[in-house]
């Protein structure tokens, strides 16, 4: 009897994956549950894995092919010897493997990603030897692995008596170049982003917000707030809360458009754009409204490591109302954001710098930050989107506004 093995379904608006690793060879058995092919998708990466024993018997796509979601990957047919997984009545304790000198115990079983494969093989370098920064080597882990690390100064040789003349510097000997396949996620962020740009009137406005309030908040409450949470607060919750209650005196920028009709959303899914090994992606805090500071700033924290370390799944990036995106942690000082359709609006924050203000008449040095809206046009006035960063500025100046509107 034979079964086939489908590409399952990715998530919303998923259609297609990307064969990136077999990790069974044709005609190998397999256990039940056990994994066989690493799929690549414009969002995260996935496995899928033997419903049942037997043996890959035929492999339809190979590693490179694009496939679409409910097309048959291989051909898995039931074997009389193919591995079953045995639950003895008293488990047993397996004698210690033999390791080899100079590898590390269970550093065979160590998960990667898929890119951070490809990048290990193109360095000649073996996966299993890769220290890994969260639960799956990627790929800033293996091309920090490949880059030559400095001796450090106890190691080193005696210095040297400098020679008369110094050396010419050491000429390259080529000039050369690296060409590689986008993978699924750039390639489908490269497709969006021009989409959004055709298909929605685009335009930017800015404002620019004084951050002592909230600075200073932060400054008296971090203690106690660390204390009882067990994180900080950070920035970004104050702009999510501001955001919410902005979004709520200004309705059309939670809506989106489907055909000749407005949909108005009563609920606040926001996501937080991060950046992560291979594209940016953005996660959503769903109900932001209906949960305090302390969720907001763990559920971010949550997303970064998970970005990086390659365990979001696709229900962490379904969905989202709107979008709000920070450069300033990468030091940019001004941008203009691009929308995440269908939303019709994404609020960009920037590099908090001391700049000279005029204040009561006076000439004072605060920390500010500058803002920018992008929003769809054909949705949002003007006069709306100008309003709704008034009232963000507002509530950032004044936080004690946020608690007297709920």
């Amino acid at each position: 009897m034979s079964t086939n093995i489908v590409v399952p379904e990715l998530g919303e608006s998923v259609v297609e994956a990307r064969v990136a690793k077999w990790l069974k060879k044709q005609g190998d058995s397999v256990t039940a549950g056990e994994p066989l092919v690493e799929l690549e998708t414009e969002k995260i990466d996935l496995e899928v894995s033997a419903d049942r024993a037997g043996v890959l018997s035929n492999i339809k796509h190979q590693e490179g092919a694009d496939v679409k979601v409910g097309e048959v990957l291989a051909v898995l047919e039931e074997s009389a010897n193919a591995a079953t997984p045995v639950s003895p009545a008293v488990p047993e304790v397996p004698a210690p493997p033999q390791v080899p000198k100079g590898q590390v115990q269970g550093a065979s079983e160590k998960k990667a990603t898929p890119t951070a494969k490809n990048v290990a093989k193109a360095h000649d370098l073996k996966i299993e030897a890769v220290e890994s920064s969260g639960n799956r080597v990627t790929k800033g882990d293996v091309l920090k692995a490949a880059t030559p690390q400095a001796p450090s100064p106890k190691s080193e040789a005696p210095a040297q008596v400098p020679s008369p003349r110094p050396q010419a510097p050491r000429q390259q000997s080529e000039r050369s170049e690296r060409r590689e396949r986008m993978t699924k996620r750039r390639a489908t962020i490269a497709r969006r982003l021009v989409e959004a740009q055709q298909t929605a009137a685009m335009l930017t406005t800015f404002n620019e917000v004084d951050m002592t309030a909230v600075m200073q908040l932060r400054e008296r409450r971090k203690e106690a707030f660390t204390k009882k949470y067990g994180v900080g607060v950070g920035i970004a919750s104050f702009f999510v809360k501001a955001a919410i209650g902005a979004l709520k005196a200004f309705p059309q920028i939670n809506a989106e458009i489907q055909g000749d009709e407005i949909v108005y959303k009563n609920y606040y899914d926001i996501g937080m754009a991060v950046g992560a090994e291979g594209g940016l992606v953005v996660p959503v805090i769903r109900d932001a409204d209906r949960i305090g500071f302390a969720d907001i700033e763990l559920s971010i924290r949550d997303f970064a490591k998970r970005a990086q370390d390659g365990s979001l799944t696709l229900q962490d990036l379904k969905g989202g109302t709107f979008t709000i995106t920070n450069g300033g942690v990468f030091g940019s000082l001004m941008s203009t954001p691009i929308l995440n359709p269908p939303q019709v609006g994404i609020l960009g924050l920037h590099k908090i710098a001391d700049r000279a203000v005029a204040v009561n008449g006076q000439v004072v040095i605060r920390p500010m930050m500058y803002l920018a809206l992008s929003y769809d046009h054909r949705l949002v006035d003007g006069r709306e989107a100008v309003q709704f960063l008034v009232k963000i500025k507002d509530y950032i100046e004044d936080p004690a506004w946020m608690l007297l509107e709920g």
